[in-house]
Parts: structure tokens; sequence; C-alpha cells
């Protein structure tokens, strides 16, 4: 617990970083916090909950659980000219009524904002994501786990860094530098069938920094030309794992309608992962922590898992036929092998925004959730369960919705991901609606000789989907419903997993700060890695308190 309490003193201090211009509270929001409130307001939404939870087990049993619930957490949500955050903070305790009965804790939220330092040249970003998981064998991870499990992880990830957005003369000169900390804590290793240790990602630091100088097309040349030099780096505590991707290159774009150019680019990268040996005792066998991890020998020589140095290119379009629509997609070779990668986005109006990203890099599992919380907007509205409180990584705000803490795979080996994911939002009338959904394929890079090498080419793949609506009912009630569905194949046998779920739930005010709200849940988990399938039906009733 006491990253936990880091955690929280970051996401919290992260919102008091923006400066307040005015105050405004309003009712309770069944999603957390208000997204979308641009013109300068501040709208900081403290609260404490009390609710009965019952969990009936549907299958394979008919075990019937209680439980109280108590909570404390924070919404908030400011936006000024030169500054802008979004912070959706809870924590929870659960307590059991039966002796044999399981009591949890959970810390969760999401948070990202910006504050200018010099204004529309340089800015301090930073963000934070805390989120509770469930952990099954074959290092798959889902995002929705039960109240009354005690199998339950929990997920940290964190970063900071200037952005900078200038001109030089007629060049533009664009850049950023991040570092980030992620931690993923859990009390037992998966395992898959067959007996075969699944080491767990612990914790990892990354460094991540780019910058670029670009001009437009026609000027003050006919095509627009533009250089960039990055390095990415991750330090994974599991065999003291170095994931480093260093990079520079030189770009062309060439008009050939108003709306429509060539693209292309050419430059040289040098990709490197190594790891350390694991600590063997005397038999030669690798020692595992208590933990159940790997324990790495530190004094021992590195080794080399991935290298890779040389040319890079790649080709493609760039399409902008208004400031509501981009396409850019591309195809080439990076990491000795071919690559895509591209974006859509289509924002016909203020109220719906379209964005699908595809997707190609090397990286741990930190840099992952480090990416996708850089790639959030500052304003935002956090998506969560009803029932258990927890947020499952679904947002959307005024620059469409958005994806972070899809976990997929949680090995500790470095890996190369490629995917695709997308995200939708639409407002009709009072009717709220997002949904979010995407493919994840990580095949693993480790070093000969390690334990980790049995994982090295293993291909473990995701698909997922989540979404939530909500509707406002006169003027002191709303409804509102969330559904997900995850699917993970395991490359190690007997480690693919199977979760799908759905909730409902309602909120009336009762007075200007009190509400009562009511939710039901299913959730249905099909793990290989047991013998029987399990489904679980949650009802909660409670008082939320605004202060």
């Amino acid at each position: 617990m006491r990253f936990a309490l880091l955690a929280l003193a970051a996401l919290v201090g992260l919102a008091a970083s923006v400066p307040a211009h005015a105050q405004d509270r309003r009712g309770d929001n069944a999603f957390g916090t208000g997204g979308g409130n641009g013109d300068g307001r501040t709208v900081i939404q403290p609260y404490i909950e009390v609710s009965q939870v019952l969990s009936a087990e549907l299958t394979p049993g008919d075990d019937v659980l209680t439980f109280t619930q108590v909570a404390a957490g924070v919404d908030a949500n400011t936006q000024g000219r030169n500054s802008g955050a979004s912070v959706s903070l809870r924590y929870e305790r659960n307590i059991a009524w039966g002796d044999n009965q399981v009591d949890t804790d959970t810390l969760s939220g999401v948070a990202r904002g910006y504050l200018s330092v010099v204004p529309r040249a340089l800015t301090f970003e930073a963000g934070g994501l805390a989120s509770r998981t469930r952990l099954d064998g074959g290092g798959g991870v889902s995002s929705n786990p039960l109240v009354r499990e005690d199998a339950e992880s929990q997920i940290y990830s964190i970063y900071a860094g200037p952005t900078l957005a200038t001109n030089v003369g007629r060049v533009a000169v664009n850049g950023f530098a991040r570092i980030g900390y992620n931690r993923f804590e859990t009390e037992n290793a998966a395992f898959d069938p067959a007996g075969n240790a699944v080491d767990v990602f612990d914790d990892s630091v990354t460094y991540n920094g780019r910058v670029t100088a670009s001009t437009r097309s026609g000027d003050p040349f006919p095509v627009g030309l533009a250089v960039t030099g990055g390095i990415f780096q991750e330090e994974i505590s599991n065999l003291d794992q170095r994931v480093r991707d260093a990079f520079v290159r030189a770009d062309v774009t060439v008009p050939v309608t108003p709306s429509l150019a060539i693209v292309g680019g050419v430059g040289y990268e040098d990709v490197e992962i190594s790891s350390r040996d694991a600590l063997r005792d005397a038999n030669g066998d690798p020692v595992i922590g208590a933990d159940g991890r790997l324990v790495t020998d530190s004094s021992g020589p590195r080794r080399i898992a991935f290298d890779v140095d040389g040319l890079l290119w790649d080709v493609g379009v760039l399409w902008r036929p208004s400031s509501r629509t981009s396409l850019e997609a591309r195809v080439g070779e990076r990491y000795d092998s071919t690559t895509y990668y591209g974006n859509f986005t289509y924002q016909p109006n203020s109220r719906s925004a379209l964005s699908v990203v595809a997707y190609d890099g090397v990286s741990g599992f930190g840099g992952v959730l480090n990416n996708a919380l850089a790639g959030l907007s500052s304003d935002f509205t956090a998506f969560r369960n009803p029932v258990t409180g927890d947020f499952g990584g679904l947002v959307s705000g005024g620059e469409g919705a958005g994806l972070v803490g899809t976990l997929g795979s949680v090995r500790s080996a470095a890996f190369r991901g490629r995917g695709v994911r997308a995200s939708y939002q639409r407002r009709i009338g009072r009717l709220d609606a997002a949904i979010g959904a995407g493919y994840d394929r990580r095949t693993f890079i480790a070093a000969a000789g390690t334990p980790l090498e049995a994982a090295d080419g293993l291909t473990d793949e995701s698909y997922y989907v989540t979404g939530a609506l909500s509707r406002q009912i006169g003027q002191r009630a709303i409804i509102a419903a969330n559904a997900y569905a995850n699917w993970f194949e395991s490359a190690s046998v007997g480690g693919d997993v199977t979760a799908f779920g759905a909730s409902a739930s309602y909120n009336r005010s009762l007075t200007q700060r009190l509400s009562g709200r009511a939710a039901l849940a299913i959730d249905y988990f099909d793990s290989e890695f047991a013998a029987e399938d399990f489904a679980f039906a949650t009802a909660l009733i409670g008082l939320r308190y605004n202060f």
C-alpha cells in the first residue's frame, strides 16, 4: 500500500496544480468526472458512499455473500486558457459479514492534466492510473474483478514531463520528454496447467523523448519537410531487462490535391533488448522469490535478446478533407520486418467523435500503460462499474472517447506489440454513450540462457470491447449501464480466458447533497486454468453524500 499512497498523492496533486478560476458544485454524476467544460470553470466534487452489496454465485455453486461497502472519492475537472486537468479518484473498503468471507481494499482512478510554463510554447503534463485487476493462469489480466475475490491485483502507472510546440521562423519545432513509473502488485505469480511459472511483471521505469523540426507544404518549399529524432527506454525490474529504441529520420509530404498528400520517410534505427540471468541455486535452478517472481543475478553480464540497427523506411497517405476528418496510414520496414501503423479521426460535430489507431512498437508492460495515459485528453469523463466502483479503462471527453488500461498479458518479458483500437462517443439529447474496442498482439522477446527464454517467440493475443451509456431522467435522476467483454488467448497451454458482464444503475437525488443509488451486475469468467466456469450476480443499494 505504500506505493498506493504515493499514487494517491500524485493523482490529487495533479488536479491541485491547476489554478481554479471559479468553483461550481453540481449533482451526482453516475460516471465520475464531468468533462467538456472548457469555459474556464472548475468543478471539484468530493463524496462519500455507504452501500450494502449482495453477491450470489450462479454457477457452478450457489454461494451467497454480503458486504458493506464504504467509499470516499473525488471527481474534479478544471479547464483554463493555459491549463487543464481531469481527475477521478476513489478509495473503497468492502467489509464482509461472515468470518470466512473476504475483506478488500481498492484504490482506483485516472488523472491527466497540463500546465503552461510558457503560453503557446512550453507546457508540463502529467498523468496517473490506479486500477484493480484479476490475474488468471497464463498471465492473462481482466480489469473487471469481483469484490468477493481475494485474488485481486493492483496496477499503478504515472508519468510526467514537458512538451514543446513553437516556431523558429518558418520552422515548427515540436517535442516532448517523459519519465514514467509502472507497478503491478499481486500476491501470487501465475502458473499454467503444465506447472511452468509465468514470470509476472513487477515494475519498470520508462524514458521517452522526441523532437521534430518541420516545414509546411508550400512554405517555403513546394513539399513539406521534417527531421525527427527520438529515443524510448524501459528498464524492467524482472531480470533487469532493458528495452532501448533510438532513431533519427527525415520525412517528406508531397501534396496531390488540397486534401490529399503522399508521405514518406527514411532513417536509421538502433534497437536493443537485453537482460541478466536469474540467480541460480546449487542445482543450477533459477531462484524464485517470496513474491513468486524470478530473482535477478545483478552481478551477472547482460545478455542480448534482440539487436537491430540499420535502415528504416515507410510510405503512406495523408488525407484531411476538413478540420473534422483526418486519416494517416503508413507501411514500411522497422525492427527488421514489415510494419503498419496509422490513425483515423472523425468528429462531425460536438456531439459525436470516432477514433481508430493502429500501432506497432517494442516495449514492456509499463511502456504500454504510459503511452496510453499520454494519449488521453486532459478533459474527460471516467466511466466506472456502478457496483464495484472500479475504473475499467474507458473515458470520454471533448476530444472523443479514449482507452487506457487495456491490459492483455502481464508477462514480464519485453515484447513487440501490434494491434488496433477504436473508440466512439455520441450524445443524443439527454443520452450519452461511449464504446471502445480493440485487438492487441504481443510477441515476446527474451535472451537465450535465461529462464525467460521459454517465452521468446511466444504470442499472446487479446480482444476487448467495453461500453457505457447514461440518460438524465428529469432533474433529479440518472440511469446508466455498462458492459464489457474480454477474450485473452495465451501462448501457454490452458491459459485462455474469457470474461464478460453487464451492469445497470439508478441514481436519484434525495436532497441537494444526498442521493440514493441502486445497481445490479452480472459477470461471467471462463478460464482454462480452472476446471469450471464462474458466473455471479451482484446487487447494491446505498447512499452517496456530495460535499
